[in-house]
């Protein structure tokens, strides 16, 4: 039987909070969260996680009752931390990789140069697809993080992706609002000319009378 809805919402936050964060979509998914409500719907197996490795699909395991299993190795393999690096002399601005980074860790202004805040890079790699002159690489950090680390890292990671988000919903409503405040203002600008009309027309009225 199917958890009811706030059943099935809160055992996704708990599976969520597993994660690592990394929003890298090599799960299948667009991001931790609907991969979580993907798995607590008993859609989608534990194992797709690479960042995550062997220790998150024995958490989930723990945690949904699923028999543990190895990673899927269509999503990947497992790798060392690593950050996304640009060759700021080769960078030429186009802010592609911004708009890629799931957690605004790139930095940078159309045609001038980007960096990456390393502290806040996930290592995901979606930035470097769609560089157009190849200018990003990932980098080895050389770390090698507790469990506590990797869980205040996750956090971060979740609060930033969050917040891009709603920045990114806020954008867009402003995107949307636009159009219908231009057209308020042809009405005002309309309405104050025939108000001006009526006038110049009394006017010219009374200069005949």
């Amino acid at each position: 039987m199917k958890p009811a809805a706030p059943e099935l919402e809160a055992l996704s936050g708990r599976i969520d909070a597993l994660l690592p964060q990394t929003q890298c979509r090599q799960c299948g998914y667009p991001g931790c969260r609907p991969y979580a409500e993907a798995i607590a719907r008993g859609s989608a197996d534990i194992n797709r996680c690479p960042p995550g490795g062997d220790d998150t699909v024995r958490e989930l395991a723990r945690l949904t009752g699923v028999a543990t299993r190895p990673l899927d190795p269509a999503c990947g393999a497992p790798v060392p931390p690593a950050v996304a690096v640009i060759d700021e002399k080769t960078c030429i601005g186009c802010t592609l990789c911004i708009q890629a980074c799931p957690v605004d860790a790139i930095v940078g202004a159309s045609k001038l140069t980007h960096t990456v805040i390393a502290a806040e890079c996930t290592g995901c790699g979606l930035c470097i697809p769609p560089c157009p002159v190849d200018c990003i690489l990932m980098a080895e950090t050389g770390e090698s993080l507790t469990l506590e680390e990797r869980g205040r890292r996750s956090q971060n990671y979740k609060k930033r992706y969050t917040a891009r988000t709603l920045r990114l919903a806020r954008e867009h409503a402003d995107r949307r609002a636009a159009p219908r405040e231009s057209a308020a203002e042809r009405r005002k600008h309309a309405t104050v000319e025939r108000v001006m009309q009526r006038a110049r027309q009394r006017l010219r009225e009374r200069g005949h009378s």
